[in-house]
C-alpha cells in the first residue's frame, strides 16, 4: 500500500468530529421506511471487514459524503463506529474504532492532549494506512521522518506511557510485530500486526 497520512488523519479527524452528531443522526433510506441503497451496502460491507464479525455486526456504520459530512449508513448498538474503505486510495483501509479511540482520534487530529484514563482500541483487519512512525501530523514522507508501511493490524491508543515501554520504540520499526507507534508523544500507541 502507498496512500498517505492524509487520507487516514482526515477520515478519523471527521469520525472523531462528527461523533456526537451521529447519534442523532438517522439513516436518510432508513427514516423514509427504505433499507440502504445498493451503495450504501456495499459502503457497510467494507466497514464490517475492518473488524471481527461479532464486532462489525453491531457497529454503527459511517461515511464520508464527497463535502467531507459524515453520514450514517446503520446505527449500532455496541459501542464501535466502522467507516468503509476509501476508494480513492490504493489500498484497502477500513477501520472500526471504540468510543475512547474516537476521543483520542479527535485529541490528535485537534493537536489536543488525549483524555486521561481512556484506553481505546481501533480494528483496521483489511489493511492499514502508511505513515510516519515518528511524526504524528507528517502529510508525506521525508528522509527525517521514518515513513512505513502497515499491513492488517488493531492499535491500542491512550493507555499509560509505562504500558508502551514494554514494547519496541524504534523509529525504523519491525512492522511484523507489535511496536509503538509515534513513540514519546502524547499520541503514541501500540500497533499489533494481525496476519
Amino acid at each position: 500500500m502507498s496512500h498517505s497520512i492524509v487520507l487516514k488523519t482526515s477520515l478519523i479527524a471527521a469520525m472523531a468530529i462528527a461523533s456526537a452528531a451521529l447519534a442523532a443522526d438517522k439513516p436518510a433510506a432508513m427514516a423514509k421506511g427504505k433499507g440502504p441503497s445498493a451503495a450504501d451496502r456495499t459502503m457497510i460491507q467494507s466497514a464490517m471487514r475492518a473488524a471481527p464479525r461479532k464486532v462489525s455486526a453491531g457497529a454503527t456504520i459511517i461515511a464520508m459524503e464527497g463535502d467531507g459530512k459524515m453520514r450514517t449508513l446503520r446505527e449500532g448498538k455496541n459501542g464501535f463506529t466502522c467507516m468503509p474503505d476509501n476508494p480513492a486510495t490504493p489500498g484497502p483501509d477500513p477501520m472500526c474504532l471504540d468510543k475512547p479511540a474516537m476521543e483520542w482520534a479527535g485529541a490528535w487530529m485537534g493537536h489536543k492532549e488525549p483524555p486521561a484514563g481512556k484506553v481505546g482500541f481501533v480494528y483496521m483487519l483489511a489493511g492499514g494506512t502508511d505513515a510516519s512512525n515518528t511524526d504524528p501530523h507528517a502529510t508525506k514522507p521525508t528522509a527525517e521522518n521514518h515513513w512505513i508501511k502497515t499491513g492488517p493490524h488493531v492499535m491500542i491508543v491512550g493507555a499509560d506511557a509505562a504500558f508502551y515501554d514494554a514494547y519496541p520504540k524504534h523509529a525504523d520499526p519491525d512492522t511484523a510485530v507489535p511496536y509503538v507507534m509515534w513513540p514519546g508523544t502524547p499520541y503514541q500507541h501500540l500497533m499489533v500486526p494481525i496476519k
